[in-house]
C-alpha cells in the first residue's frame, strides 16, 4: 500500500495563536508525522509577519511553514493575494506533492485554495475539518443574532439580511452557491461532535461526505485531587482559554458579583486567558469594573495567559474547569484538556458543550448566560464534599493525537 503524503493547512500557528482549533492541527500534524501509514507530513499556517496579504510562503522550521495570506472579506471568502495561489501555493504543492491536504480552515486562505489543489493534482484528496460555522453564519461564525446575544438555530435569506442589511438577499443566495460551489470540491468534511455535524447535514452537505472524529490530546496521566486543608472545600474553580465576548467569562463575574459577599467568599474562581485587549471598550470596561471588586473581596484571581506546558500546574491548582461560552461551541478544546488531566467540566447546556459534558456524570450542566444558576451551581458544589470525587470517576479518557490520526487515516 502507497503511503499517505500528507499536508495541513491551518488558520494559525500555535506558536502564536492558541485557539483551539490551532492547537487541534496542530497536534493532529505532528500524530500523521509519527504515524506508519504516513511517508511524509507538512504543517502549514497563516501568519501575519507584518507585511501584509504578500502571499509569500516561509519556513518555520522543519517541515513546517508560516504563509502571509488573508481573505478580503468574510462574506464572500475570497483570498486576497489571488496571484500567490498560483505562485507560492502552487509552487508548493508541486514540490511536496501530497496526496492529502488537510485544511482546518479556510478562513485567512480563501474558498479558491480549493480549487488551486485539485487544479494541481486532480487526486490530491482534500479533507476539511469544519471547527465552527463560518459557512453557516456570517456573523463569525458563532451563530449568534448581530448585535445581540441570542442565539440562532438556522439560517435563512431573510434572516442574515436582518443581521448584516448591507447585503441583501440575493447577495446571501450567492454566498451560499459560492460556498456550494467551493465546498463540492472537498472530498471528506469531518467535525469534532455530532452537535456540529448535524448543523451542516441540515445545512446541506450529504450525511456520506461528513464524519464525527474528536479532537486528539496528547497522552497525559490524570493529575492527583488538589490537595485540600483542614476545613477545605472543592471550591477552586477554573476559567481556561480566549477572553471574548462569546466566551462567557462575564457570565462567571455577574455570578459572583449577584452573591452576598459572605457566600462569594466561599468560592474562589481563577481566570487563565488572553485577548481581552482585543474586545470592545464596552465589555473591557465591564469586566475591569466587576474585576476590581471581586479582587478586593479576594474571590478571584486574575492569572493570565498560559502556554500549553502550563497547563498541568494551573490545572492542579483548581477542582473544577468552567466553560460558560454563549454560543454553540461544538467541542471547545478545554473540555478535552480539563478530561484529560482528571478535572470535572462545568459547562453551558448547548451545542457541542451538552454533548461532551454529561449532567451529574463527568460534569455539571448549567443554563447559558444565567448568572443566578451558574452561582448557585458553584454553591452547591463547594458544600458537597461527595460530588467531586462521584463527577471525577465518571470521566472517560479523550481521544488521544495518535488516535485521532489513525481514525482520519482509516477514511481516507
Amino acid at each position: 500500500m502507497n503511503k499517505h503524503r500528507i499536508l495541513t493547512l491551518a488558520h494559525g500557528h500555535p506558536d502564536f495563536h492558541k485557539g483551539g482549533g490551532e492547537i487541534a492541527a496542530y497536534g493532529l500534524h505532528t500524530a500523521y508525522a509519527q504515524n506508519p501509514n504516513v511517508e511524509a507530513a507538512w504543517f502549514l499556517a497563516r501568519a501575519d509577519r507584518g507585511r501584509g496579504p504578500s502571499g509569500r510562503i516561509v519556513r518555520r522550521r522543519e517541515n513546517e511553514f508560516l504563509w502571509e495570506q488573508n481573505v478580503r472579506d468574510t462574506h464572500a471568502m475570497r483570498t486576497t493575494n489571488q496571484f500567490e495561489l498560483h505562485g507560492y501555493f502552487t509552487e508548493l504543492l508541486q514540490a511536496l506533492r501530497p496526496t492529502i491536504v488537510h485544511l482546518h480552515h479556510y478562513l485567512y486562505f480563501g474558498l479558491e485554495v480549493l480549487a488551486i489543489i485539485k487544479r494541481v493534482d486532480p487526486s490530491i484528496r482534500i479533507v476539511m475539518t469544519l471547527h465552527e460555522f463560518f459557512a453557516i453564519c456570517m456573523n463569525e461564525g458563532q451563530m449568534i443574532k448581530a448585535g445581540s446575544q441570542t442565539l440562532c438555530h438556522a439560517s435563512g435569506l431573510d434572516d442574515c439580511h436582518r443581521c448584516f442589511p448591507q447585503f441583501s438577499p440575493e447577495d446571501f443566495w450567492l454566498r451560499r452557491h459560492r460556498f456550494d460551489h467551493y465546498f463540492a470540491l472537498v472530498d471528506q468534511f469531518v467535525t469534532p461532535s455530532d452537535f456540529l455535524r448535524n448543523r451542516y447535514i441540515d445545512w446541506g452537505i450529504s450525511p456520506d461526505r461528513i464524519v464525527t472524529i474528536e479532537n486528539g490530546q496528547p497522552d497525559r496521566s490524570a493529575l492527583p485531587p488538589r490537595p485540600l486543608a483542614v476545613g477545605e472545600t472543592r471550591n477552586r474553580f477554573g476559567f481556561f482559554g480566549q477572553i471574548n465576548r462569546f466566551k462567557g467569562v462575564d457570565v462567571l463575574l455577574e455570578a459572583l458579583i449577584g452573591l452576598p459577599r459572605k457566600q462569594r467568599r466561599r468560592l474562589m474562581l481563577e481566570v487563565h486567558g488572553a485577548n481581552l485587549e482585543h474586545q470592545p471598550e464596552t465589555f473591557r470596561h465591564r469586566i475591569k469594573t466587576m474585576r476590581a471588586e471581586l479582587e478586593a473581596d479576594r474571590v478571584l484571581h486574575w492569572v493570565g495567559p498560559y502556554e500549553s506546558h502550563q497547563m498541568p500546574a494551573r490545572l492542579a491548582a483548581i477542582d473544577w474547569g468552567m466553560v460558560p461560552s454563549i454560543w454553540l461551541e461544538n467541542s471547545p478544546m478545554v473540555i478535552q484538556e480539563a478530561f484529560a488531566y482528571g478535572r470535572p467540566v462545568i459547562a453551558s447546556a448547548i451545542g457541542g458543550m451538552a454533548e461532551k459534558v454529561t449532567n451529574g456524570v463527568n460534569g455539571r450542566s448549567v443554563s447559558m448566560g444565567n448568572p443566578f444558576a451558574w452561582a448557585q451551581t458553584m454553591l452547591d458544589l463547594a458544600a458537597d464534599p461527595t460530588e467531586w470525587d462521584r463527577l471525577q470517576a465518571g470521566i472517560r479518557r479523550p481521544l488521544s493525537h495518535a488516535d485521532c490520526a489513525t481514525a482520519h487515516l482509516t477514511r481516507l
